[in-house]
């Protein structure tokens, strides 16, 4: 899907505990530093729809599991993110979001954002106003 890249992350394996890279200004996909913000989401729980109109986000799933779905308006693209399968999924501006938790325990997202959180850049939805089946 246009809009999306899907990076694959370094884990360097320490025995007191392993470092998990997320994103260095070098990487492809980003576009300026705005903030970065850690959400949880629990066992079964559905977070979305929600499509940005100028914020890029990178998404990062250190801690769980979480499955994410983006729709650009014509087709679905979907992908589990989790440190077994430690990727930086990058949405572009006007990519509809949602996101389910999948692991037995909270999972936790990290997004690096572009542009500080304005809430009038953005649109929400209810799950049902997007036909995916979950």
């Amino acid at each position: 899907m246009d809009g999306l890249i899907i990076t694959p992350l370094k884990e360097i394996t320490h025995s007191k505990g392993n470092i998990y890279h997320a994103m260095k200004k070098s990487d492809n996909g980003f576009a300026g530093f705005g903030e970065a913000y850690f959400s949880s989401i629990k066992t079964g729980a559905i977070k979305g729809w929600k499509k940005h109109n100028e914020m890029t986000l990178n998404l990062i799933v250190p801690i769980g599991e979480v499955e994410f779905v983006l729709y650009n308006g014509i087709e679905f693209e979907r992908i589990v993110l989790s440190p077994k399968n430690y990727f930086r999924l990058t949405v572009s501006p006007s990519i509809w979001v949602a996101f389910r938790g999948l692991s037995p325990r909270d999972s936790i997202i990290l997004n690096i954002a572009n542009i500080e959180h304005d809430p009038h850049e953005s649109e929400t939805r209810e799950l049902n106003d997007i036909p995916y089946m979950w």
